[in-house]
C-alpha cells in the first residue's frame, strides 16, 4: 500500500475515532441530561433524587472525551532529523530544523484554523502570538552561540516554557497533538524538562540515526528516563538510506546487505529490552527504519506520491493500529462503565421512591429513622478506609523518605568507581595548567550534575514503584470497602422497602461496587479530567503529575554547592600533582588523587544534603495520598449525603403537598426507561467498536 494511502487510511481512522468519541460523549451527555431534567421534574412532585454528584462526571466524562487528543512526543539526540521527520509525517515543511536544536523550546504542534505561534513563559509574563517568521527570527540563534551556552550550562531563553505552534493540517483537525522537545545532548535540566511531558502523551517517537546506531547519550537517555516506566514507544532509525552513502562501494549490494545487517543487530541488541508487552516480543511493531528526508523531498513534490520504501508506510499502519484501536478502547471502557453507574445510582434511587411514595409522613419518619444505624455503618467504612490511606501515607512517605536518605549516603562509598565514566574527557594533566583549568571545572561541573542526575533518576524508578505499589494495595482494600458498602446499602434496601433492589440484569455481568470505590480502584479518570494516557494511573488519578518534577523537590541544587572542589582540590593537592612526572602512570595517579580528594569533599557533603532533602521528600509523597484521601472521602460523604438527602426530599414533599401518586410513577418510570436505553445505546456502541477493531 502507498504511503498516501496509508496516511488517509490514518486519517480516516482518526475520523472515525473521533465520531466514535462525540457519539459516546453525546451519550454521555445526554444520560446526564435526562437525569437533570428527570430531577427537575420530580423535584416538583416528590422531591429530588440525590442524582447531582452523577451528574457532574457525567457531564466531565462528556467534555474530556470531546477535547480529548492523541499526545505524540518525539525524543532524540540533535542532529537525528526529528524536524524532518515530523514534516514528513505531517506532509509540509512546517518545523524549520534549525529552531529547536539552537533555541531548546518546547514546541507544541496542534491544529489551529490559522498559522500562528504562541510562546508561553514561565515568570507570569502574558503569551506572545507571533507568526512564523518573526518566531523564527526571534527565537533562533547561530549555532556558535548555541555551543557556548550548552558548554556553560545555560539556556538561551530561560524564561520561556514551550511554543504553541497552530497549523490547520488535516492530519493535526483529526486530533493529533505532536510535542517536539530539544535534543537529549544537552543540559540535563533540558532533559527533565522534556520528561516531564512523558506522562501525558499516549506515545513516544524515539528519533536515532542509522550511521551513529545507539550512541552512549542514547542509552543513558533510555536507561535513566524510559525504562520501566510503562511508556508506549516507537523507535524510528532515521537516515536509514544514508548507510548506502557511507559505503566504499554504495553499488555493491551485498556490501549493502552486510552493513545494514551489522547496523539492524546493534539496534536490536540495545532496544530489545523496551519492546517487550506482557513478556511477548512486539520488536517489529516498534521499531521502524525510515528515511524521512527523501519522503519529505518526495512529499513536496508531489503530495500523492508513494513513499514506500521510507519506511513511513509500515510505521504509519503501526501507529494507526496502537492509537485507533488501543487508546480508544481504553477510553471508551471507561465511558460505558460509567454510564452504568449512573445507571444504578439512577434506578436504585427510582426503586426506592416507587416504593416509599404511598407510605405517610409518619411511616416514612419511622422508615428513615429505622436506617440511621446503617448510614453510621457507611461512614464507619468512609473512616476506615480514611485511615488505611493515612497509614498507607505515613508508611510510604517514610519508606521513600528513608531510603533516598540511605541512597544519598551511601553515593560515596562507590564514587570513585562511579564517577570515572563522567570525567572530563581532558589530558590527564590539563587540569594543573592554569589555563585550562577554567576549561576542566566546567568539563567537571557537566560530568558531576550528569553523574548527580543518574543517579537520582535510578533513586526515582525505585520511588515510583514503591508509590505505585501503595496505591495497587489502596485499590484492592477499595474494591473490599466498596463490597462492604454494597451489602450495607442493600441492607438499607430492605429496610425500607422490604427487598433488594432488581437491576433487570443490566448491570450483573459488572462489578456492583459503588462510584466511589470504582474511582479509588482507578475506574474513572475519564470523570476526572485525566485523558491523556494510555493506562490509568492506579489511584484513579495521576499521582505522577505531583511528582512530575522530581529534581526541582529534591533541590539538587544542593549537591552543585560542593563543587567549588575543583577550586578547593588545587591548593591541598596541586603542588603535589605537579611534582609527579608526566608519563601514564603519574597521570594514572594524578587522577586517582583527584578522584579521593573529590570524593572527601563530596562525602563530607552528604549527610548534610541527606538530612536537608528528606522533609521535601517526605511531603512531596504525602501530598500524592493526602490529595487522593480527599477525593475518596469527598466521593463517599457525597454518595452518603445524596441516600440521605434522597429520603428527606420525599419526607419534606410529603408534609408540604399531595402528591399525583399515578402521575409520579408513571414519571419515574419513564426517567429509568430513558435513562437504561441511553446506556443500552452505549453498550452497543462499544461492542460495535470491539468488533470492528478485531
Amino acid at each position: 500500500m502507498s504511503y498516501t494511502a496509508e496516511k488517509n487510511q490514518l486519517l480516516k481512522e482518526l475520523e472515525r475515532v473521533n465520531r466514535v468519541r462525540s457519539e459516546f460523549a453525546e451519550r454521555l451527555n445526554n444520560i446526564a441530561q435526562t437525569i437533570e431534567e428527570g430531577e427537575s421534574e420530580v423535584n416538583l412532585k416528590s422531591g429530588k433524587l440525590g442524582l447531582e454528584n452523577d451528574i457532574v462526571d457525567l457531564n466531565l466524562a462528556s467534555n474530556n472525551l470531546r477535547q480529548g487528543v492523541f499526545r505524540l512526543m518525539v525524543l532524540g539526540d540533535l542532529k537525528r532529523g526529528k524536524s524532518t521527520l515530523l514534516n514528513a509525517l505531517i506532509g509540509e515543511k512546517l518545523l524549520p530544523s534549525d529552531v529547536n536544536p539552537c533555541t531548546a523550546l518546547i514546541t507544541v504542534l496542534r491544529y489551529g484554523t490559522s498559522k500562528r505561534v504562541t510562546v508561553h513563559f514561565r515568570d507570569g509574563q502574558p503569551p506572545e502570538k507571533l507568526d512564523f517568521e518573526s518566531f523564527k527570527e526571534k527565537y533562533t540563534i547561530d549555532s556558535e552561540e548555541a555551543k557556548r551556552l550548552q558548554q556553560n550550562d545555560k539556556l538561551a531563553f530561560p524564561n520561556v516554557e514551550y511554543a504553541l505552534v497552530e497549523y490547520p493540517l488535516p492530519i493535526l483537525e483529526k486530533g493529533i497533538e505532536i510535542i517536539d522537545s530539544p535534543g537529549l545532548n544537552d543540559t540535563e535540566a533540558r532533559n527533565k524538562l522534556a520528561l516531564n511531558y512523558l506522562n501525558n502523551c499516549h506515545a513516544i517517537l524515539f528519533v536515532f540515526r542509522a550511521i551513529q546506531p545507539c550512541t552512549l547519550e542514547e542509552r543513558r537517555y533510555l536507561e535513566n528516563y524510559i525504562k520501566d516506566r510503562g511508556l508506549s514507544v516507537f523507535f524510528l532509525v532515521n537516515a536509514w538510506d544514508e548507510i548506502k552513502k557511507e559505503l566504499v562501494d554504495p553499488e555493491d549490494e551485498a556490501e549493502l546487505a552486510r552493513a545494514e545487517a551489522k547496523i539492524r543487530k546493534v539496534f536490536y541488541t540495545n532496544l530489545s529490552e523496551y519492546t517487550k508487552a506482557n513478556g511477548v516480543d512486539i520488536y517489529e511493531q516498534r521499531v521502524f527504519e525510515v528515511s524521512s528526508l527523501p519522503a519529505l523531498r518526495l512529499r513536496l513534490k508531489d503530495t500523492e506520491s508513494d513513499l514506500a520504501g521510507t519506511g513511513f508506510p509500515e510505521f504509519t499502519n503501526a501507529l494507526n493500529q496502537f492509537l485507533t484501536q488501543e487508546s480508544t478502547l481504553t477510553q471508551m471502557r471507561q465511558a460505558k462503565s460509567l454510564a452504568k453507574v449512573a445507571y444504578k445510582r439512577t434506578h436504585e434511587a427510582i426503586a426506592r421512591r416507587k416504593s416509599l411514595i404511598d407510605r405517610n409522613v409518619d411511616e416514612l419518619k419511622d422508615n428513615i429513622k429505622s436506617v440511621k444505624p446503617e448510614f453510621e455503618k457507611l461512614k464507619e467504612i468512609r473512616d476506615r478506609f480514611r485511615e488505611e490511606i493515612r497509614n498507607t501515607r505515613d508508611r510510604s512517605a517514610n519508606k521513600v523518605a528513608n531510603s533516598y536518605r540511605n541512597y544519598v549516603l551511601g553515593l560515596g562509598d562507590t564514587f570513585e568507581t562511579d564517577f570515572v565514566k563522567y570525567q572530563p574527557n581532558l589530558g590527564y594533566l590539563d587540569f594543573l595548567i592554569a589555563g585550562k583549568r577554567e576549561e576542566f571545572n566546567t568539563a567537571f561541573k557537566k560530568g558531576f550534575e550528569r553523574y548527580i542526575n543518574e543517579k537520582i533518576s535510578a533513586w526515582e524508578l525505585t520511588a515510583e514503584k514503591e508509590i505505585q505499589a501503595a496505591f495497587q494495595e489502596l485499590a484492592k482494600s477499595a474494591a473490599e470497602y466498596g463490597s462492604s458498602y454494597d451489602r450495607i446499602v442493600d441492607e438499607i434496601d430492605e429496610k425500607l422497602i422490604g427487598k433488594k433492589i432488581d437491576f433487570q440484569n443490566y448491570i450483573q455481568d459488572e462489578d456492583n461496587s459503588p462510584g466511589w470505590s470504582k474511582w479509588a480502584m482507578g475506574f474513572f479518570s475519564l470523570a476526572t479530567g485525566n485523558v491523556a494516557g494510555v493506562a490509568l494511573a492506579a489511584s484513579g488519578f495521576d499521582w505522577k503529575d505531583i511528582l512530575v518534577n522530581w529534581l526541582a523537590v529534591l533541590g539538587i541544587g544542593s549537591f552543585f554547592t560542593i563543587f567549588a572542589i575543583p577550586i578547593v582540590i588545587f591548593n591541598p593537592i596541586g603542588l603535589a600533582l605537579t611534582s609527579l612526572g608526566v608519563g601514564a602512570i603519574q597521570a594514572q595517579e594524578a587522577r586517582n588523587k583527584f578522584l579521593k580528594a573529590a570524593k572527601k569533599e563530596f562525602t563530607k557533603a552528604l549527610p548534610k544534603i541527606a538530612e536537608s532533602q528528606r522533609e521535601s521528600i517526605y511531603q512531596t509523597v504525602a501530598e500524592c495520598f493526602d490529595r487522593y484521601e480527599t477525593e475518596v472521602v469527598d466521593r463517599i460523604d457525597g454518595d452518603i449525603k445524596s441516600r440521605q438527602g434522597e429520603l428527606n426530599n420525599l419526607l419534606e414533599q410529603k408534609e408540604a403537598t399531595e402528591i399525583d401518586r399515578e402521575k409520579e410513577l408513571q414519571s419515574l418510570q419513564d426517567l429509568d426507561a430513558k435513562v437504561l436505553a441511553q446506556c443500552n445505546k452505549i453498550e452497543s456502541a462499544y461492542e460495535y467498536l470491539i468488533f470492528a477493531s478485531v
